[in-house]
């Protein structure tokens, strides 16, 4: 919507048992002006509607802030005028007063364009618009926007053709006897100089935007010009330096997360629920011995053995952290500093049971060796874990887990012509050396143990990796979450995140171990 507010306009206001209206130039045309938006408008004659909905009086463009309606509407060739009368409320008798007074002494045009084009200097001309409102405002388009003429009368017919005569007697009084002209001529008069805002006109005037904010701050600044210096020599200077005491201190929150709660191996393996039922273990039964089949002689025994399955005991850990939070620290903080620490406390638990994963892991894979920590000898390394695994289970390797710098000493390692032997590379004309990290390992058909998941992980030992089918070890966690007890005595909260946490490998050559220097 269009909100116009127009130059100079002449109100006249009647309160008492009689009329109780308000008159003057709604709007005037071939004058360009700007809205409250920063566009620049031109309303053509006729653009404007003399019939129809009645346009509501408002204050400042408040649609919940009605105080009356325009009841009459006149145009000629200079613009609309009109006549709106003021209801008999709380509202409209304030700003009935507000205008006697001279603090509303302008009027803004609300409309909506219906029909309408860019002209080369990219003003929005309309030549047909849907008159919503009309508003009563402080301040105009430009600073002489001012009430000129604000009576009290009692039943006097005030007819369209005398505002329309006011009005233009009020334009062109400074220059008569000239004729009339097209355009009204207070929107190049400029040269005035104007008084000093009150807050009261300057923020309404930075609410209003557009012209209206542009000419109350010009005048505000020509006012603060002419004062500056003797402001400047007769009062003393307070700087912040001076009102330490008043200066609040913004704390700009949440808290910035300096760990990334990570669990690297946990997620890599993927976690299984903890088994239902009492006690400190459970168990976890794998094959010590299979069946087994042979050829037979016609007449001879079949080959026979029995399976024997082993108890593998698998103990829970309890992995629990826990912190006292006083009352004044929950209630006195900003951001709260409870919900910080809690959740702290949980990236803490989640960070342990990944290490417990971590340990467990290498402490249970069987030993491959050392490494010497060449390009060469780690393909022999990756190659012999493999062999070593798919022997007598056709079981494959699938991950390799390493610690940090173990993950950067596989970055830097390069061939005899200086390619780097990792990452794999697949883009056209460049030559992958490997599938490290870009493919899993499923059968013997397609299968690479180069193409290993690769898991880097800060809880692995320094200078170790793992090279693991990874099935093979399993994962088990109870999450408890949060306890709370409130201390009276001490006037706070003891809170506590705990979990159950346990690990197995089911057998200890389907991992290997390797260190390297």
């Amino acid at each position: 919507m269009i909100r116009f507010t127009p130059s100079p306009v002449t109100l006249q206001a009647a309160d008492g048992e009689g009329k109780r209206e308000i008159m003057g130039v709604a709007a005037p045309y071939n004058v360009v002006a700007t809205v409250a938006d920063g566009t620049e408008v031109k309303f053509l004659p006729g653009s404007l509607p003399v019939d129809g909905p009645a346009p509501k009086l408002i204050q400042n463009h408040d649609l919940t802030a009605a105080i009356g309606v325009v009841t009459e509407r006149v145009e000629d060739e200079n613009g609309m005028y009109f006549v709106a009368r003021i209801s008999k409320t709380a509202a409209g008798n304030d700003a009935l007063e507000l205008a006697k007074d001279g603090v509303l002494d302008a009027v803004s045009v609300g409309a909506e364009p219906v029909e309408f084009e860019r002209d080369e200097n990219g003003v929005l001309v309309v030549a047909m618009a849907r008159w919503i409102e009309l508003s009563l405002v402080a301040l105009g388009a430009f600073p002489q926007a001012r009430v000129t003429q604000v009576a009290a009368q009692k039943a006097e017919e005030n007819n369209m053709s005398e505002i329309q005569n006011t009005a233009k007697v009020e334009t062109v009084a400074a220059e008569a006897p000239a004729p009339a002209p097209t355009a009204p001529v207070w929107a190049v008069k400029a040269e005035r100089e104007f008084p000093m805002p009150t807050a009261g006109e300057y923020l309404a005037a930075y609410h209003i935007g557009g012209e209206t904010w542009r000419n109350v701050n010009a005048a505000y600044k020509q006012n603060v010009a002419k004062k500056q210096t003797a402001i400047q020599a007769a009062l003393a200077q307070d700087l912040t330096a001076d009102t330490p005491g008043l200066l609040p201190t913004p704390v700009l929150g949440p808290v910035f997360q300096d760990i990334n709660f990570l669990r690297p191996v946990v997620n890599a393996i993927g976690v299984r629920s903890m088994p239902n039922g009492n006690g400190k273990s459970f168990i976890r039964p794998t094959f010590s011995q299979h069946t087994a089949t042979g050829t037979q002689t016609e007449g001879s025994a079949v080959t026979s053995q029995k399976a024997t399955i082993a108890s593998n005991s698998v103990t829970r850990t309890t992995v629990a952290g826990g912190v006292f939070i006083s009352q004044q620290d929950i209630d006195f903080t900003d951001p709260a500093a409870l919900q910080a620490i809690l959740n702290d406390l949980a990236g803490q638990y989640l960070m342990k049971t990944d290490d417990v994963a971590c340990d467990n892991l290498v402490s249970a894979a069987s030993t491959g060796g050392v490494w010497p920590g060449t390009a060469v000898t780690l393909m022999e390394t990756i190659y012999s874990s493999a062999q070593d695994i798919s022997t007598g289970t056709n079981l494959f390797p699938t991950h390799i887990v390493a610690s940090i710098n173990t993950w950067r000493k596989f970055g830097e390692l390069v061939d005899n012509q200086d390619r780097p032997i990792f990452p794999f590379v697949g883009q056209p004309g460049l030559n992958g050396q490997n599938t490290l990290g870009a493919g899993g390992a499923a059968n013997w058909s397609q299968i690479n143990p180069l193409g290993l998941a690769m898991v880097v992980d800060t809880n692995v030992a320094a200078n170790t990796f793992v090279i693991l089918h990874a099935p093979a070890y399993e994962i088990y966690e109870n999450v408890r979450g949060i306890m709370t007890v409130e201390d009276p005595e001490l006037l706070g909260r003891n809170f506590t995140y705990y979990g159950y946490f346990a690990t197995f490998l089911a057998k200890n050559t389907l991992a290997r171990k390797w260190t390297h220097s």
